[in-house]
């Protein structure tokens, strides 16, 4: 093979941004969900806010120990915001954190206080 030609390879490369406000934040979370500490940084979530919601998967619960989870919900409201962190993961981790989450959350595109592009898991 010359160095000219393309190497056909998948990237795991993490190339889209996750916002956090719960509990995919938590280290055991996490390491059980993308086998794997996820880098991010600090961010925000304008025109929205957090309620909770009792979660039934007992999975859900034995790992994040936690029976009432955050979520959040659109109020159109740019003076309303949510503080959380935006994770940096690949494809399949992005498949396994819908894997994660129950039916009460769907996956949304939204932008972030910083102006970045994110997913985020909003009240279904």
């Amino acid at each position: 093979m010359s160095r000219d030609e393309p190497i056909d390879q998948p990237t795991d490369e993490p190339t889209q941004l996750l916002f956090s406000y719960g509990t995919l934040q938590h280290a055991e979370v996490q390491l059980d969900t993308f086998g794997r500490l996820i880098n991010g940084d600090d961010d925000a979530l304008p025109g929205y806010t957090v309620d909770y919601a009792e979660i039934a998967d007992p999975r859900v619960v034995d790992l994040s120990g936690l029976a009432v989870h955050p979520i959040v919900r659109a109020t159109g409201n740019p003076l309303d915001k949510v503080l959380g962190r935006a994770l940096w993961v690949t494809d399949d981790e992005l498949d396994a954190s819908d894997e994660y989450e129950v039916a009460l959350y769907r996956r949304a595109s939204v932008v972030l206080a910083s102006g970045r592009a994110a997913w985020v898991y909003v009240s279904a």
